[in-house]
């Protein structure tokens, strides 16, 4: 089975070096990419505590990002091990850094799903950014030749997962610790 989804991981990959490269996309997507690196996200986290207006989001979005690290690089990918794209197809030329951790999940494809779930929760006319945002970040990883089209669709699912979950969990932690001051509200 696991063949079979890596022959059509490789099929799709081929596709996107054959069909879809240009110097100009070449150019965007390893710009792009870096905007969903773990560093990347915490910044938006900071950025987001810092402002008293958004003080909230930014702990929610931290909450379930620190729990997508946990379980997706701290969990999955040392548990599965599956070799990235770029490793076992070493010919392919990389536009990034050949990273150094495991493929499964796509941790920037989670991490930004997971940033965009809780945000387009807390304030739904976002999603008309932060969709397309998500789905580019996750379209970037395979165009790099970095992860397999499963590894993008496993981040996804367990990003929205695990924003979902962060919004369903949040309100019932806050409230359980009500005695002390409250985040305030958007």
């Amino acid at each position: 089975m696991l063949l079979s989804i890596q022959s059509v991981d490789f099929y799709i990959l081929d596709f996107l070096q054959t069909m879809a490269r240009s110097p100009f996309w070449d150019k965007f997507f390893a710009t792009f990419t870096t905007f969903g690196d773990p560093v990347m996200i915490l910044c938006y986290c900071a950025l987001l505590i810092v402002l008293q207006k958004t003080r909230k989001d930014g702990v929610m979005v931290l909450s379930g990002c620190l729990t997508g690290l946990a379980i997706g690089n701290g969990l999955l990918k040392l548990l599965i091990r599956r070799d990235r794209p770029c490793w076992i197809r070493p010919e392919i030329e990389l536009l990034v850094k050949n990273p150094t951790d495991y493929s499964f999940p796509s941790g920037h494809t989670m991490h930004i799903a997971i940033l965009s779930v809780i945000l387009i929760y807390r304030h739904p006319k976002l999603a008309y950014g932060l969709i397309p945002l998500t789905l580019l970040m996750a379209y970037s990883r395979m165009y790099l030749y970095v992860h397999f089209p499963s590894d993008v669709l496993a981040g996804l699912v367990l990003g929205i997962g695990i924003g979902l979950l962060t919004c369903w969990w949040f309100p019932k932690a806050e409230k359980k610790f009500s005695g002390r001051k409250a985040l305030p509200e958007n």
